[in-house]
């Protein structure tokens, strides 16, 4: 029984604390009211003052200027008036009257018309120049979830983040070849997805029908190197538009020469100071 009588003494006293925890927010928060009311009071008068000032300054400089000012029943304010002249002084000295020509006619001036304006800029040529190839690192690869025949691969080109890439060398060069290697990125073909995957990139190879070999990078290339072609300026599109075929219209002259070299129309394909693309054995085939 006495257990039962420290509970209930143990719950007198905490509601007894709640309570009077309770009694002291209100109180806080009546001060913190009254506080707030108190502030805003003084800002209220502190604003009503400066608007007062401004209006006896704008007062002032109405008069200064000739403005009358008429007092506004019920207001304490005044209204500005423009000085006007009373009639008889207007009408006191007459106007000698004063012969006008006629109106001429206004000739019509014929309306030329509006030249050409000239284009934003001439589209560059359809050649290699308008592809945008680079040097990449495969830093990641695994086979696509949905597609035995393709690998799905992060490469490094050079920029904040790497690329996902899907290729379709499953069955023609083993994963392990594949992993960390340097290859040549085509970068400004336009997003596409491949069995789910969206492929922001490709990679180029050497090809035929029965064989293809990824293309090599010269010794001391980096991700980010900027392939170019001899004899072409390198000015490559943001994006490659599909409805203009660039890529298309290229590709056939891309081609491995007799020395596996990459090239186009004949001219090798190259990273400045560094060396030329290869291809490992074939030679006078289809780049794509």
């Amino acid at each position: 029984m006495s257990a039962l009588q420290q509970i209930v003494e143990n719950n007198e006293r905490a509601q007894s604390l709640i309570d009077s925890l309770q009694g002291e927010m209100t109180a806080l928060q009546n001060e913190l009211i009254e506080r707030r009311k108190k502030e805003l009071i003084e800002e209220n008068a502190a604003l009503t003052k400066e608007v007062e000032e401004a209006l006896a300054q704008l007062r002032s400089l109405e008069i200064r200027n000739g403005r009358k000012q008429i007092p506004v029943p019920g207001s304490r304010g005044m209204c500005t008036k423009a000085d006007v002249p009373p009639a008889s002084e207007t009408t006191s000295t007459p106007t000698p009257a004063v012969k006008t020509a006629p109106p001429k006619e206004k000739k019509v001036k014929e309306k030329k018309p509006a030249a050409e304006k000239p284009s934003a800029g001439a589209e560059a040529p359809v050649d290699v120049g308008r592809l945008d190839m680079r040097v990449g690192r495969i830093i990641e690869v695994g086979r696509h979830p949905d597609a035995d025949s393709l690998y799905l691969e992060k490469i490094d080109c050079g920029e904040p983040a790497p690329r996902t890439v899907v290729s379709g060398l499953v069955k023609f060069v083993p994963i392990e070849e594949m992993q960390n290697r340097l290859v040549v990125v085509l970068c400004n073909l336009k997003p596409a997805k491949m069995r789910g995957v969206l492929s922001e990139a490709m990679v180029m190879c050497a090809s035929t029908a029965d064989k293809v070999e990824v293309l090599s990078p010269p010794a001391g290339a980096v991700p980010g190197d900027l392939v170019h072609c001899e004899g072409y300026t390198r000015q490559p599109d943001a994006q490659l538009n599909p409805k203009k075929k660039v890529f298309e219209t290229c590709a056939p002259d891309l081609m491995t020469n007799a020395e596996l070299v990459a090239c186009y129309k004949g001219s090798p394909l190259h990273v400045p100071g560094k060396g030329k693309l290869l291809s490992q054995t074939l030679k006078n085939v289809q780049v794509k």
